[in-house]
């Protein structure tokens, strides 16, 4: 006998990260009935706490920008860079609907997205992009309008906002960055207009202007919410239900009962990797070994990715992750990506014997990669050591740590992993490296550095290297000699910011059984899904870009929209 079904919907979404809101969204604009459920006591996933920057072929934005793109050559770009397991038509979905997509968004949500100048990572590949324009940012919104929703609205990262609460755009990174002109002033008039957030402040601690990943998602829930599309917290997901090998709904967990939800139309699998999976980072990923390392948030457990296993699912490089090189605190419940300051003159990177080893200024995909195959082969790169001198402590941040804040104001546990010397013998000595190869890597990359000249690892020469330089240092905005004492050092890890392998899907997101064939009601999007990127990563959104592009397609698939 059939059991009844608690609740009846055309699509269940699991996950509220910003691909699963759009796939919501865009199935409720095609006349279905939707619930979103999340896991976690807060929406937004780990969308939330990113930069939401997304990488998107050929855009409006671009083109308005005067940077005329084909998605020809996006494909071939991503096609070269890809693993070769990863279909040809899953790539030229993703480069092709991509545009198509931010339209949607753009014409129906509050959201806008402006096209930057920041360059492909690997920009001198063909089909590369040296001047940028495939990456875009989108722009604040007023959180007010989320109404109490802002109140269980993840928090961004701590890597990506001001003292933890802060919210601020891309932009003003720089504006504090380089300390512009008037710098203190914009500083200020941030920081008055978060306290004086009244009442709302003596409520909490968030910032209602929101930015960057809480202005994608928050945009999203937005339109969401005037459609009435319901999203339920703390509510697990516990198993797919099928009926003659379709997916016809899911058990969750809500309201401390589990419920059998129907879904007419299809679900769609959007809860993220399985980043905060030990065993399973164990089982499948063992070069990115550590959970707690992982910028991704704690509900990304695999819980669907096992799910889909259990009917069937085939998956796709279980062992790739968004690699990364993360400041950890202890304490803190992910490490923290360092993204701009490797790229800074007046510091450098050393394993454990006091040596350099990579191009600190890459992109932090390929700078994760290196140090834990590092690890993986010698066993002296987590941690490394980033090192930087007293000019860069004063002018720049490093992870937790803030410039023209002196070292005793410091939080205790960011004191407590600062190392600091007069010299650098003193230095090696807190770092405990041998002094003799540290002053000897000190010597050269100073000799060479005051020439703007990296012939090691060739640092600063990539157009990528250089987006994140300091444009007011020459001839190499990436580099400078370590000259003035005292010297410090942080440790730094291999870490990452989400697995990025999983069920694998075709060219509409559905999720494909062990013989290639659709499992019919079942789609799977973002970190849930096995990456169109395959290992590799293009360049600043290629996480969340085709994880709502795949939520798009998906949503429309499910639904029949045809304009």
């Amino acid at each position: 006998m059939t059991k009844s079904w608690d609740k009846e919907v055309d699509t269940l979404v699991i996950g509220s990260g910003a691909g699963g809101l759009l796939s919501a969204l865009v199935a409720a604009a095609n006349r279905a009935d939707v619930l979103i459920v999340e896991k976690e006591s807060q929406w937004g996933g780990t969308s939330a706490t990113s930069g939401a920057g997304i990488w998107i072929p050929a855009s409006d934005q671009a083109r308005e920008a005067g940077f005329a793109d084909k998605t020809a050559d996006a494909f071939k770009y991503v096609r070269k860079l890809s693993a070769k397991n990863v279909p040809d038509a899953n790539i030229r979905a993703f480069v092709e609907n991509a545009a198509p997509m931010l339209r949607w968004v753009t014409a129906h949500t509050d959201i806008n997205y402006q096209a930057f100048p920041y360059p492909d990572y690997h920009a001198e590949n063909p089909g590369g992009s040296p001047t940028g324009y495939r990456t875009h940012m989108p722009l604040p919104i007023d959180g007010k309008k989320l109404g109490k929703d802002v109140e269980t609205l993840r928090f961004a990262s701590p890597a990506a906002s001001l003292f933890g609460y802060l919210n601020w755009h891309f932009d003003e990174t720089y504006i504090l960055l380089f300390r512009a002109p008037r710098w203190w002033w914009h500083l200020a008039k941030s920081l008055a207009r978060y306290w004086f957030d009244w009442p709302f402040r003596f409520r909490s601690r968030k910032d209602r202007r929101l930015t960057l990943g809480n202005a994608l998602v928050g945009g999203l829930k937005l339109a969401l919410n005037e459609k009435g599309v319901p999203l339920w917290l703390n509510t697990p997901m516990e198993e797919l239900i099928t009926e003659k090998g379709k997916v016809v709904g899911a058990v969750v967990r809500h309201g401390g009962q589990s419920l059998r939800i129907r879904a007419r139309k299809g679900v769609v699998l959007a809860a993220g990797g399985f980043d905060k999976n030990q065993k399973m980072r164990d089982d499948h990923a063992p070069l990115y070994s550590r959970a707690y390392l992982s910028g991704g948030t704690s509900g990304n457990t695999g819980d669907a990715i096992q799910a889909g296993l259990g009917i069937g699912a085939q998956t796709l490089n279980l062992q790739s992750a968004w690699a990364a090189p993360v400041f950890y605190v202890p304490g803190e419940d992910r490490g923290r990506l360092c993204t701009i300051e490797r790229a800074l003159p007046g510091s450098m990177m050393v394993n454990q014997k006091g040596e350099r080893y990579l191009n600190e200024a890459a992109s932090y995909h390929i700078v994760g990669q290196i140090m834990a195959r590092r690890e993986l082969e010698h066993k002296d790169a987590s941690p490394s050591w980033f090192v930087f001198d007293h000019r860069y402590r004063h002018s720049y941040p490093v992870g937790p740590l803030y410039p023209i804040m002196p070292d005793w104001l410091q939080r205790g546990e960011v004191r407590g992993i600062l190392k600091k010397g007069r010299t650098v013998a003193e230095l090696a000595a807190a770092m405990g490296v041998p002094v003799d190869t540290l002053e000897a890597t000190f010597a050269r990359y100073n000799d060479y550095a005051a020439r703007g000249e990296d012939p090691d690892f060739h640092r600063g020469e990539a157009a990528y290297d250089k987006m994140y330089g300091d444009p007011r240092v020459g001839p190499n905005p990436c580099l400078r000699p370590l000259e003035k004492g005292p010297f410090y050092a942080m440790p730094i890890y291999p870490g990452d910011i989400g697995t990025n392998g999983g069920l694998l899907t075709d060219d509409q997101a559905r999720v494909l059984d062990t013989k290639g064939k659709p499992i019919s009601g079942l789609y799977a999007i973002g970190n849930n899904a096995a990456s169109a990127m395959g290992e590799s990563y293009p360049g600043a959104g290629v996480t969340i870009g085709p994880a709502m592009t795949f939520g798009y397609l998906a949503a429309r698939h499910m639904t029949g929209a045809n304009d």
